[in-house]
């Protein structure tokens, strides 16, 4: 006798409804119910738009109902993708023609390819849009998810911070990179020096160091497991970047790994599949021009902010000592000059560079340098080059209100930058805000370089290396901005949202 014929075995072998079902006919097995298997996410909101995300247990159509009000009276209905083992069963649909400046309510269903009217159970979540006229508003910020053996530990809650991070009701949240941890896998269970034991929610996917396209879709997977993050996710729309461990450890392209624990060491086939798993399982809008989407882009919330995405891995050189006169650096000749000319177009009070690797902290990798700075305190050399190059151009052209915040080293920290202090002068005074890791070992503090004259006015300071999130020392960043005074303060928070510093900034004269 032959295995039962379901639904999802029908579809999945490319039968069509007319083959399956003759007019008038009754259908000879049970179909079941879609399920929407790992929340939902929105991202990339802007004053009149969003995207929308879910995943679903097997084929099927993802329907999109929006509306103003939580009740969904006057909703509007969207006939979205169908979702497909091409993309692993997830999907996006963008919402348009939304108000600025308004909680918006949306409702995802799934539809059977066979029999619309056989619907999964519908899940809701909700996003503001970004305002149009100066408000308050805030966001936060924060990477290092699932790093150096810590994943999700029911034990102490999942990740906990999440909750945190919700608790304050930001507009939207920015992962600043590594949101897994592909080169990290877990175990069950890790006993610390102390005697304590941390437990881990395992899974396939990470068991062993991602390779195949499964296994980098499988990493995502892993962090929508957990309660905390699913709940943030369903009512905070996301912006997001990608750092190195969504591949591999501090990797460039061309690399050829060495490391045993890989079958395929070609750095470009593994970064290609990491790459298509991000963009499949995040809430990623498509930039114009860019059907597929990219990393870097402009997101521009209303008159008080935009925010300039930065893409640090795709064009980065080899690492190296860093020290060249010239050379293509972090971001490349096409992102730099977007990056300048875009800040120079910006009318917004508020320049939020999103930089994924710091800009003064020395950042090591093994005998070379992974970030920006190298720890040559003298006049810019090496990727150095390419930030000099727009802080200069900021300066001559006037462009004012420029914060950078970024993550990667684990602990968090805030910055001045001064050109008094500075090798490098010709530039404005700026801060640059440390935050992370949200769930992952924490390090550092990390040595400042000179060159762009940088003073740490307040780090963290991690009693070892790689300290599990058991003691507490995890961090997101907190900005907030007042629609009134259109002054900025950014607060650097703790697992439980306890501020541990504060610092308000004026916005530019005039």
């Amino acid at each position: 006798m032959s295995a039962p014929m379901t639904r999802r075995r029908l579809l999945q072998a490319g039968a069509t409804g007319t083959a399956l079902l003759a007019v008038g006919s009754t259908p000879a097995f049970a179909r079941t119910r879609p399920s929407l298997t790992h929340g939902l996410q929105s991202g990339d909101v802007t004053t009149g738009s969003g995207v929308v995300w879910a995943r679903a247990d097997g084929p099927c159509r993802m329907v999109v109902e929006f509306s103003r009000t939580p009740s969904f009276a006057g909703a509007r209905r969207l006939d979205g993708p169908i979702l497909t083992a091409r993309t692993d069963f997830t999907g996006k649909q963008a919402l348009r023609g939304l108000r600025a400046g308004t909680e918006h309510f949306y409702r995802v269903t799934l539809e059977d390819l066979l029999d619309p009217g056989l619907t999964s159970e519908p899940l809701t979540g909700s996003f503001r849009t970004a305002p149009m006229q100066p408000r308050d508003l805030s966001f936060v910020w924060g990477a290092d998810i699932a790093g150096q053996g810590w994943g999700i530990n029911p034990d102490i809650g999942g990740y906990r911070i999440f909750s945190a991070m919700g608790a304050v009701d930001p507009d939207f949240y920015l992962c600043s990179g590594d949101h897994v941890y592909a080169d990290n896998p877990l175990v069950p269970e890790v006993t610390l020096p102390d005697g304590r034991v941390w437990h881990n929610v395992t899974t396939d996917a990470k068991a062993k160091v991602a390779e195949t396209l499964a296994e980098f879709r499988g990493n995502f997977a892993y962090n929508l497991l957990d309660d905390n993050l699913r709940a943030f996710a369903a009512h905070v729309p996301q912006v997001n970047q990608w750092d190195d461990h969504e591949v591999h450890n501090n990797w460039f392209p061309g690399q050829i790994l060495a490391d045993d624990r890989y079958t395929e060491r070609r750095i470009d086939v593994l970064a290609a599949r990491a790459r298509r798993a991000f963009f499949e399982y995040l809430p990623v809008g498509p930039t114009r021009g860019d059907r597929n989407g990219r990393v870097y882009r402009r997101i521009a919330y209303g008159p008080l902010l935009d925010v300039f995405v930065l893409d640090m891995r795709t064009f980065k050189d080899p690492n190296g000592d860093n020290r060249s006169t010239s050379g293509r650096g972090l971001l490349g000749d096409a992102q730099r000059e977007w990056l300048k000319h875009a800040l120079a177009r910006s009318t917004a009070t508020w320049k939020v560079i999103a930089n994924d690797l710091p800009l003064g902290l020395v950042v090591p990798d093994g005998a070379a340098i992974e970030a920006v700075a190298q720890g040559d305190p003298g006049a810019p050399l090496g990727r150095e080059l390419e930030f000099a190059d727009v802080l200069r151009f900021a300066k001559r052209r006037g462009v004012t209100g420029i914060v950078f915040v970024t993550a990667d080293v684990h602990y968090t920290a805030a910055h001045r930058y001064d050109p008094a202090r500075a090798a490098f002068q010709e530039f404005d005074p700026f801060w640059e805000f440390v935050a992370g890791p949200l769930n992952a070992g924490a390090f550092g503090p990390n040595a400042l370089d000179g060159t762009f004259g940088p003073e740490a006015v307040f780090q963290s300071i991690t009693p070892v290396p790689n300290t599990s999130p058991l003691d507490g020392f995890q961090f997101f960043g907190h900005v907030e901005i007042d629609g009134d005074s259109r002054a900025m303060t950014v607060s650097l928070r703790d697992i439980d949202g306890a501020a541990v510093h504060t610092e308000t900034l004026a916005p530019a004269a005039g």
